[in-house]
């Protein structure tokens, strides 16, 4: 909505004209009363309780009357006039803001009432002494000169109308040289169009579109592409099916093959059994023939001392009988056969695998999250199942859990205990995972001493719920903590992936050669 300040500043800035008549300021199409009030404050007033007063559109389009008058002079010729005057804060402000300077005034009350304008229609104004007659239209000297060729065109005899008695002979009309040339012409014109079906019914040739654009058609032509499918490639003359789509799907079978073909062991180098040399050649070091080495290497300083004597097996007469007939009674100790003489033959009983499942080791407590009950839930089907539930379910507590994880189309077994007291020690070298609990003492009987050493060489986990506190310990060891939630179970699969993405990553970079 208009306002008469905004309207005042605005004409102002422009240069534009304001009309003041019959007690009306007039902007265009607005007027408002020349004692309306405008939203500008007056300096004082709206402060401590006072009533808030404006200044009237009159007194403001006075002092932009007389801004070249000192204060003094204006206030004066205010007063002569009986208009209100600007005060004197007020002044420099309000003129920076109506000529421009300013976009905005902290005097302006944009919540003031403000009155509605009136609308002002106004009428073309003639001289008093001038006749009001309809004035003459004026029009272009071009387009009286094309009404003058219409109305002459109109008013034209009409032509005679065709007849048969008016019908004339074509050879009569004209010679047979022109007819002749006419026709020549007609067929040259006929060879350079395109015969099709259009309105008339004249039919379009595809000879002759092809003969028009010979060289267009050709370009055309040599982009084109045939549209190959697997039936067409399959039926196509220049393969053999045979020799060449049967090869390529032989080396695909090889290569899948291939990849789920176990990882070979490598062969066990035999070291062959070193020569007895003659007693004339010097002895020479041999790492296949440590016993004869170190025997030669023994010196006892010229005393007679039996370094490879040893009282196992004997009796208390024999010990003090002497030391010539222990020997007689003790064999003397033979040298060690080498590996290749010790290994058994190929044909004997084989020797005992060793096996290459990792193993997870998770708490016994009873404040854990994971435990044997809901272990094969948790780590196989990536689904968290409390342990109350589980035995509500009636689930058992088994002593071990063999987990079976499918990865890469393939199913990869991981052994899960509680009880580390059951491992072997050859079993330690394939232990992977712990899940901890927190309290120090659940590492008790592990090969390691302190928990900083564990978790160098194995992976650690803690499994809590996302609002649960986490421990203490756990905080400064070095473990992975995965949180779930307590109600939103489609988040556990995300959750429980971080597990085996941190396992995979440990046993590539320490335990390459378990199976994983």
């Amino acid at each position: 909505m208009a306002d008469p300040l905004s309207l005042l500043r605005q004409y102002n800035v422009n240069k534009k004209e304001i009309i003041e008549r019959g007690g009306q300021i007039i902007f265009g199409e607005f007027s408002w009363p020349k004692n309306v009030k405008t939203n500008y404050l007056m300096w004082g007033s709206g402060k401590e309780g006072t009533p808030k007063e404006y200044y009237t559109l009159e007194c403001l389009l006075f002092i932009l009357k007389n801004t070249l008058c000192t204060h003094p002079v204006y206030v004066r010729q205010a007063a002569a006039e009986n208009i209100p005057a600007v005060r004197r804060p007020d002044r420099k402000e309000l003129l920076a803001y109506l000529n421009g300077e300013t976009a905005n005034c902290p005097s302006i009350d944009k919540s003031a009432p403000l009155e509605l304008p009136i609308q002002v229609k106004r009428s073309i104004e003639y001289d008093g002494s001038e006749n009001i007659s309809k004035k003459p239209r004026f029009e272009d000297p071009h387009v009286q000169r094309v009404r003058e060729k219409l109305a002459a065109r109109l008013d034209a005899p009409k032509e005679s109308t065709v007849t048969v008695d008016n019908i004339k002979s074509l050879s009569e009309a004209m010679s047979v040289e022109k007819i002749a040339a006419i026709k020549a012409k007609r067929l040259a014109k006929k060879r350079t169009t395109i015969k099709g079906n259009d309105d008339i019914g004249q039919e379009y040739d595809i000879k002759a579109i092809l003969e028009f654009d010979v060289d267009i058609t050709k370009d055309i032509i040599s982009r084109e592409r045939h549209w190959e499918t697997r039936t067409t490639i399959l039926q196509s003359s220049g393969k053999t099916f045979a020799k060449n789509i049967l090869a390529m799907l032989h080396s695909i079978k090889a290569r899948e093959e291939g990849r789920q073909r176990p990882v070979p062991q490598a062969p066990i180098v035999t070291p062959r059994q070193t020569p007895v040399r003659p007693a004339t050649q010097p002895s020479v070091y041999n790492r296949y023939d440590q016993e004869r080495f170190n025997r030669l290497k023994e010196e006892t300083e010229g005393f007679k001392i039996d370094t490879m004597g040893t009282y196992h097996g004997m009796t208390l007469k024999s010990v003090t009988e002497g030391s010539a007939k222990v020997r007689q009674q003790i064999p003397q100790p033979q040298t060690p056969l080498p590996i290749s003489a010790a290994r058994p033959p190929p044909g004997g009983a084989p020797q005992k695998k060793i096996s290459r499942t990792p193993i997870i080791i998770i708490p016994a407590g009873a404040n854990c999250l994971i435990s044997m009950y809901n272990v094969k839930e948790i780590l196989q089907d990536l689904r968290f199942v409390s342990i109350d539930q589980k035995k509500a379910e009636g689930g058992k507590r088994d002593s071990e859990v063999l987990i079976q994880r499918r990865k890469n189309n393939q199913t990869v077994p991981y052994r899960v205990v509680d009880n580390p007291a059951k491992l072997r020690p050859i079993d330690w070298d394939r232990v992977v995972g712990v899940f901890v609990m927190g309290p120090a003492w659940q590492f008790k009987g592990y090969p390691w001493e302190n928990p900083v050493e564990i978790f160098s060489k194995v992976a650690a986990f803690h499994l809590k719920y996302d609002e649960m506190k986490l421990d203490a310990n756990v905080a400064k060891w070095a473990v992975t903590v995965i949180e779930l939630s307590r109600t939103k179970r489609h988040l556990d699969r995300a959750a429980l992936m971080i597990f085996w993405e941190k396992l995979d990553k440990h046993i590539m970079q320490f335990k390459p050669h378990l199976r994983f």
